[in-house]
C-alpha cells in the first residue's frame, strides 16, 4: 500500500532527524527549497548542500513527529511543529525564552514526491542574534 502524503511528510522529518540519505529519494529531481538565511535552492544538489550546511551547524536535531499539525489541500501539505536540538558548540535549543523551537513547513507534491519545501523557522536556534532580539523585545 503506498504511503499517504502525510505519511511521507512524517518520514521526511524522521529522515532529517537521523541524517538518513534516503531523504533524497523523497524529492523530485528539480525540487525547490526555501529557508531563511540559506535563500532559495533548486535541485537535489542544492538540497544536499543545505543538508551539509545544517549538519555542520548541528550535533543533533529532533522533531516532535507525533505532535505535528498537518493540513492537506490538493498538492500542498502544511506542517506546524516543534523541534529540539544541539548546536555544534554544544548549545542546546530552544531556550524557551526567545527561541521556542516552532516551525512551519509548506510542502508541494508531484504525485508521491516532494517538488518543493519552504521552511519557515528562525535559523537563530540558540537565540544569539542579540541585535534583533533587543530590537524586538
Amino acid at each position: 500500500m503506498p504511503l499517504s502524503r502525510q505519511d511521507i511528510v512524517r518520514l521526511y522529518f524522521e529522515y532529517v532527524d537521523h541524517r538518513d540519505v534516503r531523504l533524497m529519494d523523497l524529492y523530485t529531481d528539480d525540487v525547490e527549497l526555501l529557508f531563511p538565511k540559506f535563500g532559495a535552492g533548486k535541485g537535489k544538489a542544492d538540497m544536499q548542500r543545505f543538508g551539509e550546511k545544517m549538519g555542520a551547524m548541528l550535533n543533533w536535531l529532533k522533531h516532535d513527529i507525533e505532535g505535528l499539525r498537518i493540513i492537506e489541500a490538493g498538492d500542498t501539505v502544511v506542517v506546524e511543529g516543534r523541534v529540539w536540538g544541539e548546536m555544534s558548540d554544544g548549545t542546546a535549543f530552544p531556550d524557551g525564552t526567545v527561541s521556542q523551537g516552532r516551525f512551519c513547513n509548506v510542502f508541494e507534491f508531484e504525485g508521491d514526491l516532494i517538488r518543493a519545501v519552504r521552511i519557515y523557522e528562525d535559523p537563530d536556534f540558540p537565540s544569539t542574534d542579540q541585535v534583533r532580539i533587543d530590537a524586538l523585545r
